[in-house]
This record gives structure tokens, sequence and C-alpha cells, in this order.
């Protein structure tokens, strides 16, 4: 039986056009970097109760190529879903933490771009490092996940996908290109961009 992270109560509390935040913070206490992105998906399009649970989004895939050499590591391809037990066991072993810069958002549009969310509440982020006292790293995935950060933390300068600020030393911040596939770039060099990252971790 799969694990589940969901948030029964946030999900429940749903209402007036807000959704809060369906997954619990996944926050190892090993954990070296944490990656945080917008919020996650309508639940429609999930295939797991976890962070990035949209079959085509490929950040799994990323990972298991970076870490394993094959792309379809944490892919189950008969069932079309991600291999939830070997993935939060990975992340669990490696030190990877997950939540999302936004716990409450509104859906300006039915839909999963981060372009059309709305933040009603933004994360807490001082309390999620305050649980991590092995924290580097703070990884962003898109732009309204970095600008929230930056705003949060009094940041002007936004940085560019593939660059860092420092926060509190020696935390930096990092920002990533989107796992999704309406990000335009290749997989391949995604791949490359997230290996670079991470090497700077671990």
């Amino acid at each position: 039986m799969s694990i589940s992270y969901l948030n029964t109560e946030n999900i429940e509390r749903s209402e007036d056009g807000v959704e809060y935040h369906p997954l619990i913070p996944f926050l190892p206490e090993n954990a070296r970097v944490l990656f945080l992105g917008s919020f996650p998906p309508q639940r429609k399009r999930w295939c797991m109760d976890f962070y990035y649970p949209n079959f085509i989004n490929d950040h799994w895939r990323i990972e298991g190529e970076v870490f394993f050499g094959d792309k379809n590591h944490f892919v189950d391809l008969e069932a079309k879903r991600f291999k939830i037990d070997e993935i939060i066991a990975f992340c669990q072993e490696k030190g990877l933490a997950f939540f999302d810069t936004s716990t409450a958002v509104r859906r300006l549009q039915d839909n999963a771009s981060d372009k059309f969310l709305e933040v009603v509440e933004p994360t807490d982020i001082n309390a999620l490092i305050q649980q991590l006292p092995h924290l580097r790293g703070i990884v962003t995935t898109g732009e309204k996940a970095t600008e929230t950060i930056c705003a949060y933390f009094g940041i002007s300068e936004i940085p560019k996908v593939n660059t860092s600020v420092a926060l509190n030393s020696p935390l930096l911040l990092y920002r990533l290109p989107s796992s999704s596939r309406a990000y335009p770039l290749s997989f391949e060099k995604k791949v490359e961009a997230y290996r670079r990252c991470l090497n700077l971790f671990y």
C-alpha cells in the first residue's frame, strides 16, 4: 500500500475559490536540499499523493536520470504512475525535502499554470528551515515560486534560471528550470542543469 502525504484537513477546508495546500511538508531530518515549487496541480492531474504528482511532469524522470542514469527509474510505465514508495525512500536516504512557496492559492483559470495562480497565503519558509538543521540549499523550480520566495526574503533582484543568491549563510537559493514539459528546454538540458545544481550540495 502506497504512503500518503495528503493533508485531508486542508482539502476539506478549501472554499470560496481558495485552495489550501493538499500535502504535508516532506522534511527528512537529514535534508540538505529543500525543493520549493509554487503549488500542486489540481488533483484530477495526480497519479500519486506526493510532490510533482502529474505523470507528464518530468521531475521524477530528471531525478532518475541524475542519480541512476535511467529516466524511468521511478516510473511505472504500465500503470502510468510514479513509484511513490521508491521515491519517498530515495528522498529520505538522499536528504531531499519538498514543499511549496504558497500554502493557499486561487486558480484564476482552470489549469495548472503558475501564471494563473494568485497567492493567498505564502508559506512560512523560515519555519521549514528551522526543522532542517543540515539544510544547504533551497531550490525553486519555476518563476512563480522564485518570485514568491524572493518577496518573502526581501530579495529585490530575482535570480535567473541556473543561478543562485545567498540567503542566510551558508544557505543558497538556487533557481532551476521548471520540470514541466511546457517549459521550453530539452529534457537533456534540464538533466544537466539539475545535476550541476545538486552537485553543489552533495
